[in-house]
């Protein structure tokens, strides 16, 4: 498994999340029917702040050894946020099928990458 392959689509996607939820909470907020709150709107660039933080420790890592006992903790965050994140939108996402696209997509993505990082947590890295 090419895990500079990995952490490269790990940082893409979310510098991409981080980014669009730093400087377009106000639109991203209307888009998901939130509604304008001074709340949400400092929340969702909280959580971008987050998600670009995340993105550049990936990015800081992506050249390292990484499974295994080797980057563990890197491992781990990643494998943490993503299942916990992949599961929450399914079970949000189950109770209302008819939510927008753009959430399956995430819900997805979150999937792919929870199972990607999982099996990084068990496996040992190859050359």
């Amino acid at each position: 498994m090419n895990t500079k392959f990995i952490m490269i689509a790990s940082v893409l996607f979310l510098a991409t999340l981080g980014l669009g939820l730093t400087f377009f909470p106000i639109e991203i907020s209307n888009y998901l029917n939130l509604g304008f709150q001074q709340f949400i709107v400092i929340t969702l660039q909280l959580m971008g702040g987050l998600y670009f933080g995340f993105a550049m420790l990936n990015w800081m890592a992506k050249d390292g050894v990484i499974g295994g006992i080797y980057n563990k903790p890197l491992v781990t965050a990643n494998l943490s946020h993503f299942m916990i994140g992949g599961l929450a939108l399914l079970k949000y996402l189950a109770h209302d099928p008819g939510k927008p696209g753009i959430l399956w997509l995430l819900a997805a993505i979150y999937t792919i990458f929870g199972i990607v990082f999982g099996v990084l947590f068990v496996r040992t890295p190859t050359k």
